[in-house]
């Protein structure tokens, strides 16, 4: 549960948008700011988890998708340069740059390493956190578009495989599970790995343990019968935030039983999503910008 959370401080309770970078993608919290990954820019922005203010904007490699926090620094996969970026959270220095496989999106930290999905090359790139070094590449499945710690294995989202691979921290494949089509990223709720499926507009809640799919819950149509196109996901303790990016919606359901809470309107292709211990952030890419619940 405290993995799931990641809840590492006291927010203050207040909403707004943000300006950010072009074309804003990934998501991260460190405790007491937000990292947001400028796609189109090739930057990450820090915002004041606060009040949102800007700390600071920093340069990255080409077309940077995926970030994790790490405890001290911010990992970033770009996309285009096919490598990792490390920066030092403190004041956003550039540590170190590595290379991985091909068209890197998702990446996740599990307490030593970091671990980053190469879409185009269809495996994993297991490194070691402290200086960068590759410590393995494990296959995984067709066009792996997402990757999650759950404090003990690493899953992957396959994107044309319509599946998502369990892996143990050894890189052995502990097992491969149907979930929708297109799933691209996931949360974990401290027991399920919840996945989004942007093709066919539904999450899978898939039990850890065993891989089950324990429930399969529908989004629904967006304004004006079109698809919403569920794209990434965040846990806040009792729910499940999806956002919906091609319907410029964020839904709410209840992680219990799928149940759903509400759905509420932010900005222009919503891409990301997290949780800092009282809002819900979420990254509008065609907007570049950042709305708070």
């Amino acid at each position: 549960m405290q993995i799931a959370l990641l809840r590492w401080y006291s927010a203050i309770e207040t909403g707004g948008t943000f300006t950010v970078g072009s074309g804003p993608f990934g998501i991260a919290i460190d405790g007491d700011h937000i990292w947001v990954v400028n796609m189109n820019s090739g930057s990450v922005t820090k915002l004041n988890a606060a009040d949102g203010s800007v700390v600071g904007t920093y340069a990255v490699g080409t077309a940077p998708r995926g970030v994790c926090f790490d405890g001290s620094h911010i990992w970033v996969a770009n996309a285009g340069s096919n490598n990792v970026t490390k920066l030092l959270a403190s004041n956003g220095s550039v540590v170190g740059t590595y290379g991985v496989g091909t068209g890197p999106r998702g990446v996740a930290f599990d307490g030593t390493h970091v671990w980053v999905c190469n879409m185009d090359s269809h495996d994993v790139t297991k490194l070691l956190a402290s200086d960068g070094s590759v410590v393995g590449t494990y296959p995984a499945g067709d066009q792996p578009a997402s990757i999650f710690f759950d404090g003990v294995n690493i899953w992957v989202g396959n994107a044309y495989a319509g599946t998502v691979t369990k892996l143990n921290l050894d890189g052995t494949v502990a097992g491969t599970y149907a979930v929708g089509n297109g799933p691209r990223r996931m949360t974990f709720d401290g027991a399920n790995i919840w996945v989004t499926n942007l093709d066919d507009d539904t999450v899978s809640k898939v039990r850890v343990t065993d891989g089950a799919v324990v429930g399969v819950y529908s989004i629904g149509d967006g304004p004006g019968g079109t698809t919403d196109g569920p794209i990434a996901a965040a846990f806040d303790g009792i729910h499940v935030w999806i956002a919906n990016f091609y319907s410029a919606t964020v839904t709410k359901l209840r992680a219990s039983d799928g149940a759903l809470v509400g759905t509420y309107a932010v900005g222009n292709s919503p891409s990301g999503v997290v949780y800092d211990g009282v809002c819900v952030w979420v990254t509008n890419q065609s907007d570049g910008t950042v709305t708070k619940l």
